[in-house]
This record gives C-alpha cells, sequence and structure tokens, in this order.
C-alpha cells in the first residue's frame, strides 16, 4: 500500500515531531481579521498534515519556550465515539483488552479451531475483491481455516496493491525498468517501521530477507551522519549543520527572534508534548512510555474529542499560536505545506505510533517479495487468485433472498454474494464473468468502490463513508545513474569525471561546464539508448541555471529536503549486488505538491525531476544519468485511486467507526479501515479483523 511503508504516510523520523494545545480563540482573533488566504479558508473544513517526513533530526539544540497547558474542553463528538476512535488506536477489544498479541498469534498460527469448518462442515465459499496486502492474507488466512476462497483482482498481471516493485520479472512478470536490469525500485511501501508488530512478524514467518532502512544517512559504520541536503530560499546546510545552527535557515523565512535558534522539528515537537502527555509519560532515559492501559485510553479519547474535527493549520494557528512564517518554516522542513488544510488527528496518531528512535526495515529485493510469498503459500493451499477481473456490481442477499431477474432461480440455500466482472480487454475482447458465494470481503479502496454498484444498498452511514472518506495523492519520480555519485567524495568525482573528458572536473567546479544537455549520460559506463531525444529537448529548453557546484554528499541513505517541486529525495539504503549504478527517488511528494506532476509526460517528467537533483546537488550528477526512470502517480493510478486514506477533520469521530462494519455478507477491509492508514500494519490489522468475522458468521 503505498501503503505508505513508506508512508504516507504520515511517516516519522528521529527528529519526530511532536504537537501542542492551547485554548480556541474567540471570531474576533488576529487570524479572523487577517486578508482570506487558501490556508485560512480551508482551516475549517481542513483535512491531514503528515508530520513526517524526512526531517532527521540531529544534535539537540536550544529549546523554544514551553506552549500552554494542555485544555480539556470539549469537541463535537459524544464521549463514547471518542473511546472507540481511541480503542481502535490502541488496538483494543469492546473490553480494553489488547487485540495485537491476538492478532499476532492468528498470523502465525492460524484462525481459532471453531466455527463451522472445524466442526467438519463444508466451509464457506468466500469471495475476497482486491488482491492488496489486506486482501490476500485474509484470503490466506481464510483457507488455512479450510474455506474455499477466490480472490477476484482487477489488475491483469500484478498482486500487491500499494505494494509495488519496479523490477525485472517478479510474479508479474514486468519487463525490465531500467538499463541494468538488477537494479530496482519502490512505487509504493519501501520502509517498514519495526514497532509494527504484525508486519515484522509476517515478514519472519515467510522467512523473507530483510535489512535496515537508513532514514537517516549513515557513516561507513553504519551511525547516523545527517549529511544529506536541507537547500531551502537559496540556503544549502547539511542536516548536521543546521541543527547546530538553525539560524541563518530559519531568518530565511522570517520567523520570530524566540524561533531563529531552534529547529523546526523541536519547535513543532515542543507544541505537540503536552498532547502526547495526556496518554504517555517521560521517562528517566527522556524516552516517552505510555501511561497505564486504561489511563492511556481515556488520554488518546480526550485527544480524539478535543482536536477531532481541526485541521493541522488551525492547530497550528489557534491552538499553537505560531505566526505564518514559523508555520512555513515548519511546513517546508517538516513536510506539512501541502495537508496543512486536512486532519491534525490523523498526522499525529501517525507520528504517535512511530517512536522517534524507531528502526525502519526493507525487504530484501524488494517490498513486492512479500505479495510474492504470500501468493505462492495460498496457491499452494489451493486458492485460486483470478487476475485481470474488475468488480462491477456487487449484489447481495439481506435478510431475504435478492431479487435477481437475469440469475437462475437460487435456493434457499444458494449463494448470498453475486460479483460481476468484466476483463480490461487486454487479448483484444472484453470478458465478463459473474462469481458467486456465501459471502465477500471488499478490500478495494473506497475511492473505487464508489464506482461499483452494490444493489441492496448499503447503509446510509456506509454509503456516506465511501462517498466521503478523503483520499490524497502521492507521486514518486525515480532516476537511474550508472554511478551511486551520492557516495562519492571529492576524489572520487575528480577521478570520474576526468574519465569523461580532460578538464571537466574544473569546468563543473568554476561554472564552466555545458548547461545544454550534450554532457547528459555521458559517463563511459551510461549504457547508451535510453536517454530520448524528447528528454534532452526537455531538459535544454527548461534547464535552470546555476553555477553552483556544492562539495560531494557522501552519503549513503537517508534524505534530503528542499523547496523546488521534487521536495524530498532518498538515497538507496544499500547497493544492488553486482551493479556499480543506483536508481535514486529523485521527487517524492505528496498531496498538492504530487498533483503538480500529473501534466507532465514522462519524457518530460524524468528531466525536469533531474533538473531538481542537481539544484541541490550540482549540475554535474548529470553524467551518469541513464535515462532511464520509472514514475508512480497513486491518484492517477486505475486501480487505488488515490495514495491513501487521509482523512478530514472529523472524520475520525463521524466516519471511522463506519469504516470496517460489516453489511449483511460483506465484509470490510484495507488500511482504510485501519486507523493506520497508509501502513501494511493497518492492512494487516483489517486483514485478521475481516477473516475472523468470515470465520465466525
Amino acid at each position: 500500500m503505498a501503503l505508505h511503508e513508506d508512508h504516507h504516510t504520515a511517516e516519522h523520523t528521529p527528529e519526530a515531531a511532536a504537537e501542542h494545545p492551547s485554548e480556541h480563540p474567540s471570531e474576533h482573533t488576529a487570524e479572523a481579521a487577517a486578508p482570506l488566504s487558501r490556508r485560512r479558508f480551508t482551516a475549517g473544513a481542513g483535512t491531514v498534515a503528515a508530520v513526517a517526513g524526512l526531517a532527521a533530526a540531529a544534535p539537540a539544540a536550544p529549546a523554544a519556550p514551553p506552549p500552554e497547558t494542555f485544555s480539556e474542553a470539549a469537541g463535537t463528538a459524544d464521549w463514547q465515539t471518542c473511546l472507540a476512535v481511541a480503542r481502535a488506536i490502541l488496538l483494543l477489544d469492546e473490553d480494553g483488552s489488547e487485540l495485537t498479541p491476538r492478532y499476532e498469534r492468528i498470523l502465525r498460527d492460524g484462525l481459532p479451531r471453531s466455527g463451522a469448518a472445524a466442526a467438519g462442515t463444508p466451509g464457506k465459499k468466500v469471495l475476497v475483491v482486491g488482491a492488496g496486502p489486506a486482501g490476500l492474507v485474509a484470503a490466506l488466512l481464510l483457507r488455512r481455516a479450510g474455506h474455499h476462497v477466490t480472490v477476484i483482482e482487477a489488475n491483469g498481471n500484478r498482486a500487491g496493491g500499494r505494494i509495488k516493485t519496479f523490477r525485472t520479472g517478479g510474479h508479474e512478470g514486468a519487463e525490465q525498468p531500467f538499463a541494468d536490469p538488477r537494479q530496482y525500485a519502490e512505487a509504493g511501501a519501501m520502509r517498514i517501521p519495526g514497532s509494527h508488530p504484525l508486519v515484522m512478524g509476517l515478514i519472519d514467518r515467510l522467512g523473507l530477507g530483510r535489512r535496515r532502512f537508513h532514514l537517516v544517512d549513515v557513516d561507513a559504520d553504519g551511525r547516523p551522519a545527517y549529511r544529506t541536503w536541507i537547500n531551502v530560499n537559496g540556503i544549502r546546510v547539511r542536516r548536521a549543520e543546521y541543527a547546530k545552527d538553525p539560524r541563518a535557515v530559519n531568518r530565511s523565512f522570517g520567523v520570530p527572534e524566540k524561533y531563529r535558534d531552534v529547529p523546526a522539528a523541536r519547535i513543532l515537537g515542543r507544541v505537540l508534548d503536552p498532547v502526547r502527555d495526556e496518554y504517555s509519560t517521560v521517562g528517566p532515559d527522556g524516552k516517552r512510555v505510555n501511561k497505564p492501559l486504561p489511563e492511556c485510553l481515556e488520554g488518546w479519547a480526550r485527544v480524539v474529542r478535543r482536536f477531532g474535527d481541526w485541521s493541522m493549520h488551525r492547530f497550528l494557528t489557534e491552538h499553537a499560536k505560531f505566526d505564518e512564517r514559523t508555520i512555513d518554516l515548519i511546513g517546508t522542513l517538516e513536510n506539512l505545506t501541502s495537508r496543512l488544510p486536512l486532519s491534525f488527528l490523523h498526522s499525529f496518531i501517525g507520528w504517535s505510533l512511530i517512536s522517534p528512535d524507531t528502526t525502519f526495515w526493507e525487504l530484501a529485493g524488494g517490498t513486492a517479495t512479500l505479495p510474492d510469498a504470500l501468493l505462492k503459500e495460498f496457491g499452494e493451499l489451493g486458492g485460486s487468485v483470478r487476475f485481470d477481473r474488475r468488480a462491477t456490481r456487487v449484489e447481495y442477499r439481506a435478510g431475504g433472498r435478492a431479487d435477481r431477474g437475469d440469475t437462475p432461480h437460487i435456493g434457499a440455500d444458494g449463494p448470498a454474494v453475486w460479483i460481476d466482472t468484466v476483463s480490461e480487454g487486454r487479448d483484444g475482447a472484453v470478458v465478463r464473468e459473474q462469481f458467486t458465494g456465501d459471502c465477500a470481503v471488499l478490500t478495494v479502496p473506497f475511492s473505487g468502490l464508489r464506482q461499483v454498484q452494490i444493489a441492496p444498498p448499503l447503509s446510509y452511514g456506509k454509503r456516506r463513508a465511501v462517498t466521503e472518506l478523503h483520499y490524497d495523492s502521492a507521486t514518486k519520480v525515480l532516476l537511474e545513474f550508472s554511478r551511486r555519485w551520492w557516495e562519492f567524495g571529492e576524489a572520487d568525482w575528480k577521478r570520474e569525471l576526468e574519465r569523461v573528458r580532460p578538464g571537466l572536473y574544473d569546468a563543473y567546479r568554476l561554472g564552466r561546464a555545458p548547461d545544454d544537455g550534450s554532457l547528459l549520460g555521458a559517463h563511459p559506463s551510461v549504457p547508451r539508448g535510453h536517454i530520448s531525444a524528447a528528454q534532452r529537448v526537455h531538459y535544454t529548453a527548461c534547464r535552470w541555471i546555476s553555477r553552483d557546484q556544492p562539495e560531494a554528499a557522501g552519503v549513503v541513505g537517508g534524505g534530503s529536503v528542499c523547496d523546488n517541486p521534487n521536495r524530498f529525495m532518498f538515497n538507496p539504503s544499500h547497493r544492488v549486488e553486482g551493479s556499480e549504478g543506483g536508481v535514486l527517488l529523485a521527487s517524492y511528494s505528496w498531496a498538492d505538491d504530487a498533483r503538480r506532476w500529473d501534466c507532465l509526460d514522462d519524457d518530460a517528467r524524468y528531466p525536469y525531476a533531474l533538473r531538481g537533483v542537481q539544484q541541490v546537488y550540482g549540475q554535474r550528477v548529470e553524467v551518469f544519468y541513464t535515462g532511464a526512470g520509472r514514475t508512480q502517480s497513486w491518484q492517477r493510478d486505475p486501480y487505488a485511486y488515490g495514495e491513501a486514506a487521509v482523512l478530514l477533520p472529523g472524520q475520525h469521530t463521524e466516519l471511522f467507526p463506519l469504516l470496517g462494519r460489516r453489511e449483511g455478507p460483506l465484509f470490510f477491509a484495507g488500511d482504510h479501515t485501519s486507523i493506520r492508514t497508509a501502513w501494511i500494519e493497518g492492512a494487516l490489522e483489517s486483514a485478521v479483523r475481516a477473516a475472523l468475522e468470515v470465520h465466525r458468521a
């Protein structure tokens, strides 16, 4: 799932952000009197801010003044609803017992030995719509328990949903995506928090190889180095330098004097701390620990009631009392700008579920090895996956039997669910096929389910959730290079540039190298034939003129942040065995930042992304560019309909309790039905819950 294991997805680094509360000002505040802006216009109806990002914090710096004490002023939701959301955050059942150990056991050992299948009667005939992680895991659990399971997938040749690896081969038989066939890169989920027990346990049970994902760049000994760049307002500094002395960057935003010497992540963290105090305490070692479970639950419920219908911008202005310049600083460095109108609670929950010292992991060979393994095991158990079958209509028997004129007579013991599908015409002909079952597990995003006819209509609350649940955008642009120049020192650069042309090292250093695109892919290691004429035209016509040549990056892993359209760039954490090159995540953006890439075709998108990389790392990187790239816009994806469910203010209390609720023989799963949207962990939680419901029905 773009699953934001990457993602989406509120992703947090050691410089983790935290937030703070204060009182609502009256309607006649300075903000109300200020000129109308997009942020103010949307603040009342806004949505989430991914407090995440890339902000990799480094050494400590002077602290900002402490914010006001947390207020227990009530919001609009009733207390029982707030408690229900709080239970979902902590993954508790109605009795307040922890579900995580139970779910871990089920993923390891299977569903409980109870229900019809265990009693010797035939298992249920189950249809699972969607072959993402939620659908595959629910199908696998039900098949292991003796049920007859068919998975219906719209995509013609790929399982995994928003887990998608650009690679050669794989279960989908993908074409070679890069000039070097050994290279691969992630279109979706790319980093998995070690604090997510369900996905970590599943990975280990399946025997998949995992290794550290370096959210922060590391030195030769694997220790955090903080040498990646912050490049904003015409200022370029290493992260470590910014953490020690943030004044130049902060002054460039015009923040008040009290914040001039405080890193952006620390400014944000201090206003979030009082909110965190509601459910956790700081231990003697300086690390936060949750309060005893009953207190923790009530604390989270108070947070939900207090801020459930607030946008991030409202929180930062009304509660934290930040001025616009400080919000601009935090938004740019901490990846909040494009999501200021979205729900405060969504971002805060996502951040709070990952501690600052969380270890992140990646799967060797790509995240798609996870659905590979699930597909293999499901097939070995006799399960069936039908690809190229897009669901167009779902009819179900609600109470009495359904009235279906075009279906042969079905007796009282006949199917309870009918699903009509259509192929995508990949073989030159449209194929329609109907599937029937005793029940169905629908895992497709609600943004896609809205395109499916369901009869009889779902309950009003469920239809409202399907219609209104907000999905955000996310776009990645990946560029292949024949050498891992981000790991270079100056000696490496001089050696390699002199191989292209004598004197070229000094030409770049002195700003005398040609900038007409003639040096694109000029290094001898670059395979020929991948840089198209159109790419050269776009690069030449739209290049940014700059004579600035920064020093060698010299980093492994981690990422840089900038205020150009690329926004965030990630370096590979590990080299691909046998390859001297690498694939750089040249641009990773969300919301409005992502949508602004979507009007560009690939031949323009890759040169535009390359010039953004050059603005941060220098023009000379062009000599290693192979011309091969890949891009993923989840908003334009015909199966995802968006990056992930990123809730609007108020949707946690208004819609969340409805998302996973069954409707007769229809059950619902997917990360959008979990509080952990955009994470594989949320998909697995929902899969276990839905499988249990089906098994016990």
